[in-house]
């Protein structure tokens, strides 16, 4: 039988290994330092992706790059951003713990240069705005955004009534990086429709009717975004289960954490063989959890990945993927 320390360093290792990125390499925008996350932007692979098709060579000079940032949703789609630190003539570079991040992987972000958005070319509309770093990232880096797969046997499937005009309705969100091209819904008696199959996890989507963006109007999840309009928000989960050994003559041990706003009551664990356990589903990402016994608060003394709340307190912690 697995006790939670296995179920724990599988689910990590799962989570970092569907990034596919290599730490021995800074060919890509981000990539893994044991426990940290390293963000690289080279100017020269930056002046390559401007540098239009008639020209053979690009002054890295004129450029003029002083200042590069990161803004994402990991912290908030701050305007001012996690600044990088300059590491060589064309280098600039960001380190941070893995821990930072609650947001699944791949990573949502754009960058900010000398105080402002990389903006895609040809890319004028401000929805558009969305995807500024999206085109530099698949061209530049080669790296997949996408975590999203057609296919008929997927677990989700996204419909739009009506609509029966259009010429050609696209599917566009976090799962896929906001590409307004790639994902194209196919036609129905109704509407339009897409079978896909995704990892657990938060979306957030919306649908490109003949070029023009909408939320889901089926979907009443919704959350504002940067340019004032709504994306639409879809939420898988994945059953996990939490095991807790060592405490056989407990009368009453509660599971809590993050995924229930840290209540205290609400879910009771069951005594099997001397192992207290539950399993419940959680979206993907990063949870905290701990342990009452008796009400006494405990972290998961099988799993040794903690992370301090800022206020003294230790908390233990599962990554979902």
């Amino acid at each position: 039988m697995k006790n939670s320390l296995q179920i724990n360093f599988i689910l990590l290792i799962f989570f970092l290994s569907s990034i596919k990125l290599s730490a021995q390499t800074n060919a890509n925008p981000y990539y893994l330092d044991g426990q940290n996350v390293v963000f690289v932007f080279d100017v020269r692979d930056y002046a390559k992706a401007l540098q239009s098709k008639q020209k053979d060579n690009v002054d890295f000079s004129d450029l003029k790059i002083y200042d590069v940032a990161i803004s994402g949703k990991f912290n908030d789609w701050s305007k001012k951003g996690w600044h990088m630190t300059k590491k060589g003539e064309y280098i600039f570079e960001l380190r941070k713990r893995i821990l930072d991040f609650n947001d699944a992987f791949p990573l949502e972000f754009k960058y900010i240069i000398n105080g402002k958005y990389i903006a895609a070319l040809n890319k004028p509309s401000s929805e558009n705005e969305r995807n500024f770093s999206d085109d530099f990232l698949k061209d530049v880096y080669k790296l997949d955004l996408s975590v999203l797969k057609c296919t008929d046997k997927g677990n989700v499937v996204f419909s739009l009534k009506g609509f029966s005009e259009a010429k050609e309705v696209v599917l566009a969100g976090t799962f896929n990086g906001w590409d307004e091209h790639t994902t194209l819904m196919q036609k129905t008696v109704d509407g339009w429709e897409l079978k896909a199959d995704l990892p657990p996890g938060r979306y957030e989507y919306k649908f490109i009717v003949d070029g023009v963006w909408m939320h889901d109007p089926a979907n009443k999840e919704m959350v504002r975004n940067e340019h004032g309009t709504f994306n639409s928000i879809l939420t898988l989960s994945t059953p996990v289960t939490f095991k807790l050994e060592g405490f056989p003559n407990a009368k009453k041990v509660i599971l809590t954490g993050s995924f229930i706003d840290w209540n205290e009551n609400k879910i009771k664990m069951t005594l099997v063989n001397g192992v207290w356990t539950d399993t419940m589903n959680l979206p993907g990402g990063k949870h905290l959890y701990k342990f009452i016994v008796d009400g006494e608060w405990h972290t998961d003394p099988a799993n040794p990945i903690e992370e301090d709340d800022g206020k003294g307190n230790l908390n233990s912690v599962v990554f979902v993927h």
